[in-house]
């Protein structure tokens, strides 16, 4: 069955209070155990915003460790989850109801098909 990943970019979040945040989780809780209980939920969470970040480039062939994002990077993962459902219309289904508990807009990925063994 196929795997989706359902996502928002930090910059989507409105600022947010701590009662916000209360509310919010108050709303995604429920949510999150639907999802288990319908079997979609495969894992998820949110990306602590402050952070730091770190790559790896490949130089001449080699990986290379850097910090931090690159300067001109404007959007940075907020969170996600990933769900296993039938289809996209599914995935939608259920990226609606994430959008409704979060509060801010989700984008919905098709996963490629994992390499044969």
């Amino acid at each position: 069955m196929p795997e989706y990943l359902i996502a928002f970019n930090q910059e989507w979040v409105p600022e947010l209070t701590e009662d916000d945040l209360t509310e919010a989780n108050r709303r995604l809780t429920p949510l999150l155990a639907e999802m288990e209980a319908a079997g979609v939920w495969v894992f998820g969470g949110g990306l602590e915003e402050n952070a730091p970040v770190v790559g790896v480039d490949l130089v001449a062939g080699k990986p290379v460790v850097m910090d931090g994002p690159y300067a001109e990077t404007k959007e940075h993962l907020g969170g996600f989850c990933v769900v296993r459902v039938e289809d996209q219309a599914a995935a939608l289904h259920w990226a609606q109801k994430v959008a409704v508990a979060c509060g801010w807009p989700q984008q919905v990925h098709l996963f490629g098909a994992p390499p044969e063994a």
